[in-house]
């Protein structure tokens, strides 16, 4: 990044800008249920899994990267690394395949995680490296397994990683096979959404442990209560993933809204509800049952995952607000 005296002084802001990022973090409330991940974010230097990022400009995508030429413009990558926001990281034809997801979101579903002192933990999506490189410094490189389905990705997160002095087990597969040669696990997280839970990661996971994972728009924490039951709620937080790569998309069309009244259409919430039902309910069913119980945020919600069924539900898993999800024993192809 250019001379010495150029390097000494983007490392000063760094980590300047790691302690802003850590107390931006700490304000949102995310380390608020485990306190240990804010030594975690304090220590990873989460500018070394950025080295080439993409924001969106009034072009399209701008372009910023370590090595520019311009400090000025290596000084907006740095600072732009340490942004409580998602970076897009690879792009291919204009479509979004990578990011690094906005570092508070990342701290809610750690503290989600809730991991023990020495638990074992499956990463679903490598990405950059970063989340992998958190858990890590917080549980040992010994415990910590992360796979990505893009061979190119999961060499640059290698390369990321060791700068950062973190050498977790990295595979090259399929997310939704988990990965059993290290089986079990006590936790398991995914940074990457996705139609359906696949039963592999329940075999996978050890009665008692627990599993967090992007789904609809939002985030669930499942229990795991056996090889083939997990039940849980959502997080407060919204949430918006790159899709689970080769996974099957839903066929269902986004639904018109028009006719519904602008409280709903306008709602974020409203149209978590959508998302989570996918077609089970129309949208003038949908809002109907959002105002009768209140325009329901995201904790009411869970999911629970039996057998070969799965289902999405409000309040309660029994009922009386219940709707089918896709199987979730079948393996998706595709991962990361």
């Amino acid at each position: 990044m250019g001379g010495h005296g150029g390097d000494q002084g983007l490392a000063e802001l760094a980590g300047q800008a790691r302690e802003a990022l850590v107390r931006e973090i700490e304000l949102s409330g995310a380390f608020a249920g485990d306190t240990r991940w804010r030594k975690a974010f304090a220590a990873v230097p989460r500018h070394l899994f950025v080295p080439i990022y993409h924001v969106v400009g009034l072009r399209g995508y701008e372009r910023r990267w370590g090595e520019h030429p311009d400090p000025a413009a290596r000084e907006r990558w740095l600072r732009g690394a340490y942004a409580d926001e998602p970076l897009a990281t690879r792009l291919r034809d204009g479509v979004l395949l990578s990011s690094s997801s906005q570092p508070s979101l990342m701290a809610a579903m750690l503290v989600a995680l809730r991991p023990g002192d020495g638990d074992r933990v499956l990463e679903i999506g490598t990405g950059t490296g970063y989340n992998a490189a958190l858990l890590a410094h917080r549980l040992g490189d010994e415990n910590v397994v992360t796979i990505d389905l893009d061979p190119d990705i999961t060499e640059s997160a290698r390369r990321h990683l060791d700068a950062a002095g973190h050498h977790p087990v990295v595979v090259t597969g399929d997310g939704a096979r988990g990965v059993p040669e290290h089986a079990p696990y006590d936790r398991i997280i995914a940074t990457c959404a996705l139609p359906a839970i696949p039963g592999a990661w329940l075999t996978q996971c050890r009665a008692g442990g627990r599993i967090v994972t992007p789904f609809a728009t939002g985030v669930a924490a499942l229990d795991v209560r056996g090889p083939h039951h997990a039940e849980g709620r959502f997080l407060a937080t919204p949430a918006y993933f790159v899709p689970l790569r080769g996974a099957p998309r839903p066929m269902a069309q986004p639904p018109h809204l028009a006719g519904l009244p602008r409280r709903a259409r306008e709602s974020e919430l409203f149209r978590f509800l959508l998302a989570l039902t996918r077609g089970s309910l129309d949208p003038e069913e949908a809002c109907a049952l959002w105002e009768r119980e209140g325009m329901p945020t995201r904790e009411r919600y869970g999911l629970t995952v039996g057998g070969e069924r799965a289902w999405a539900w409000l309040d309660d898993p029994e009922g009386p607000y219940v709707w089918p999800l896709p199987e979730s024993g079948r393996p998706l192809p595709g991962g990361g």
